[in-house]
């Protein structure tokens, strides 16, 4: 049997771009010809060419129509897609059909289904039904992508192996004999010795020192909370684990291909909590996620810019593929949303506008069968008589019309820091309060900086920030004391900091760091949190602001401290509540101008608008021209190397939005979806027109409309 030792060596330099033979941005989706007859599979390559479609994704799910019976293999139907496909000149994002094994592997081998943590077995009948660390499945998996790749490898429609599909989307944690044996063995490889595992875990607490790493177990279902690290640790093990599942894929593929990309689709959002996605980075040449917007929100635009920022972070800054979203409503939700012809191109261009370089869905065609068949496609079950279909072709031409922005990168001023080690360690159990959510303290800030037009780079703690003027910190529980240390640096260099509650509490091993909270970021802030008070459901409090913050008032709820100031000055303090008097809201200066703000509750929306207002301005940052002044309207900028940038303006409203310029903010240039030119003064180049009429390069964004404009 074939299980990982080593990461294998490769020339990564050999390696062709994913979009080399890609024109201007990707555009396609998920096709799934196996499910159609010959007839409709024919129509489908009329119909992509009709929409400009020039990247598809094939095989994700064939494993067992590839191989129905073991050995037995049918390539024919494959072999007749991707040539047919290429001759069409739609470029191929080739699966290795390994996201579902078939139902005769687990039939014969039940050992390699996966577990929850009560023991439950979890069957074939649905997708991913296998344990990543079963060495058989691997085996099994490692053969077929093998197959594939020396079948395809120098195929010409071939652009990007796409490796299995969404690891770890259904089974994050595994907790088979297979696991624990695997888990054994990576802490034996963590700490060296048992003795420092003891130390790391804290096993003194509770009787729960171990002898042996025999001894150790997964973290089953016990008669009560679960050793904390141990949790940890399980987390970042079987992360690592789903990463080697796809590493094992990849050196396959590129011992047999070595010139063709590889990718697998992640999934970059604000709820996706099982994988480290940072981590991930460097073993996928290009970044490639999976996004859908949530129905129960009113402001799902919000979260959808947070999940594009955070994949160009995991991206580094570089472009990178929408690889799924949906044309209109999914399937999955409790109640799902059927997007307008406006909120289906919204949501692919603000893609866009924050780094996608292709736009793809799931799926092409509408399934008649199965668990997604009402989740929608590119060509709905309507057929091409449908609003569908005509955003299809709509999206397509925009793509074609905003080609030119391809490879060029969003620039930001300001980083929020973002890790998944945080989120796990933060929502633990037996903590202060239950009722704690790391993606919401996130998403908190986050909006607030959107609502005022500032673009962030999300990026992890151990990111580079000597090229940041500010540096957002929201809830970082658990943070080194090297990503402490970073931190810092910026407020001591002059740049400005934001820090939320419960951020810098514990060390690496979730230790808690003594003397007061907020322990590792305690002399950035100047303060010193003796004890938290959290607050009960329905509690509020409230608290006045003065100095930066004069004026406003804020609403909290969920969380405040017993804080003193140790060099801070308190720009908010308690009104009412057990705490009424005590600082809210806090800000120290350093000696090279910076500041270090804390934030030591939770706001209501309004009162964290504040904050973040008097932030900006203690910073001098300001965000694009016309954010701030419209509510929903959404503005951000790329950049090419050689000057020239694009100006994206997304309006989310129900009323038309302009983008003022005047003084200083003279827009000019060509908006490329409609071909208009916004000129200075009136000056009118012949056979144009200006925007709305107006003659001084104003931009109108129509109601549910987006705008790009090539800057002059």
């Amino acid at each position: 049997m074939r299980r990982r030792t080593a990461p294998e060596a490769f020339d990564t330099a050999a390696v062709t771009p994913w979009n080399a033979d890609v024109p201007g941005l990707g555009y396609g989706g998920d096709y799934n010809p196996e499910q159609w007859p010959l007839d409709v599979q024919l129509e489908d390559v009329e119909l992509m060419q009709a929409a400009g479609v020039n990247l598809v994704s094939v095989a994700i799910f064939s494993w067992a129509t590839i191989e129905p019976r073991e050995g037995e293999l049918d390539w024919a139907w494959l072999d007749a897609t991707l040539d047919r496909l290429h001759a069409a000149g739609v470029r191929v994002a080739l699966a290795t059909a390994t996201a579902s094994p078939p139902p005769w592997l687990t039939r014969a081998h039940p050992e390699i289904l996966p577990r929850l943590a009560d023991g439950t077995v979890l069957h074939q009948g649905g997708r991913q039904a296998y344990s990543v660390h079963h060495p058989l499945f691997r085996d099994y998996a490692l053969t077929m992508t093998e197959r594939v790749a020396e079948r395809y490898g120098t195929h010409p429609a071939v652009a990007l192996w796409h490796v299995d599909n969404e690891i770890g989307c259904h089974v994050p944690r595994d907790y088979s004999d297979a696991a624990a044996t695997a888990f054994r063995d990576w802490l034996a490889e963590r700490y060296g010795t048992v003795d420092a595992l003891n130390e790391a875990w804290g096993t003194a607490f509770w009787s729960q020192r171990y002898g042996s790493f025999d001894d150790v177990l997964p973290p089953l279902v016990a008669p009560t909370y679960a050793n904390p690290t141990q949790q940890l640790d399980f987390d970042r093990f079987s992360s690592a684990a789903l990463l080697d599942h796809y590493r094992d894929q990849r050196d396959v593929l590129r011992r047999t291909a070595p010139t063709v990309p590889t990718t697998t689709n992640l999934m970059l959002s604000s709820g996706t909590k099982g994988m480290d996605y940072f981590a991930w980075a460097d073993d996928l040449d290009v970044i490639a996620n999976d996004h859908y917007t949530r129905a129960d929100d009113p402001q799902r635009h919000v979260e959808l810019a947070f999940s594009a920022d955070l994949t160009r972070g995991v991206a580094g800054g570089a472009p990178w593929i929408l690889m799924e979203h949906s044309t209109s409503a999914v399937n999955w939700q409790p109640r799902n949303h059927t997007k307008s012809p406006q909120e289906a191109l919204r949501n692919s261009l603000a893609h866009v506008a924050r780094g996608a370089d292709s736009v793809m869905f799931f799926q092409w065609r509408q399934s008649r069968a199965g668990a997604e068949k009402f989740h929608s496609a590119m060509v709905p079950h309507a057929g091409t008589d449908s609003d569908v279909w005509r955003t299809t072709l709509a999206l397509g031409d925009a793509l074609q019309r905003l080609g030119e922005v391809r490879g060029s990168r969003v620039r930001a001023r300001t980083a929020l820091l973002f890790d998944y080690e945080a989120w796990w360690a933060s929502e633990l159990d037996s903590h202060p309060t239950q009722a704690f959510r790391y993606p919401d303290q996130v998403l908190a800030l986050y909006r607030a900086f959107w609502e005022r037009g500032v673009t962030l780079d999300v990026v992890h703690p151990g990111h580079d920030l000597g090229g940041y003027q500010a540096v957002v910190v929201p809830s970082l529980y658990l943070v080194t004391d090297e990503h402490a240390a970073a931190v810092s640096d910026v407020a001591r260099r002059g740049g400005h900091v934001l820090v939320t509650f419960f951020s810098g509490i514990v060390d690496e091993n979730d230790h808690v760091r003594l003397g007061g909270y907020p322990g590792a970021f305690r002399d950035l802030l100047g303060v010193r949190t003796e004890e938290f008070h959290t607050l009960q459901e329905g509690e509020t409090v409230h608290a006045t602001g003065r100095g930066p913050l004069a004026g406003a008032t804020l609403t909290a709820d969920l969380w405040t401290e017993k804080t003193h100031l140790a060099g801070a000055e308190a720009v908010a303090t308690y009104d009412d509540g057990a705490l009424a008097g005590l600082p809210a809201v806090t800000r120290r200066r350093t000696a090279a101008g910076g500041s270090a703000w804390y934030l030591a509750t939770r706001p209501d929306p309004a009162g964290t608008l504040a904050v973040v207002d008097a932030f900006l301005a203690d910073a001098g940052l300001v965000g694009e021209a016309g954010a701030g002044a419209h509510p929903g309207l959404e503005v951000v900028r790329r950049h090419a190397d050689d000057g020239t940038s694009w100006l994206f303006a997304i309006n989310h409203a129900d009323t038309d939005a302009t983008l003022d310029a005047t003084g200083t903010e003279l827009l000019t240039g060509t908006e490329l979806l409609t071909g208009t030119e916004l000129v200075r003064g009136g000056e009118l180049a012949a056979d144009t027109e200006l925007v709305a009429g107006d003659a001084v390069g104003n931009l109108v964004v129509p109601a549910g409309a987006v705008r790009v404009v090539r800057e002059a």
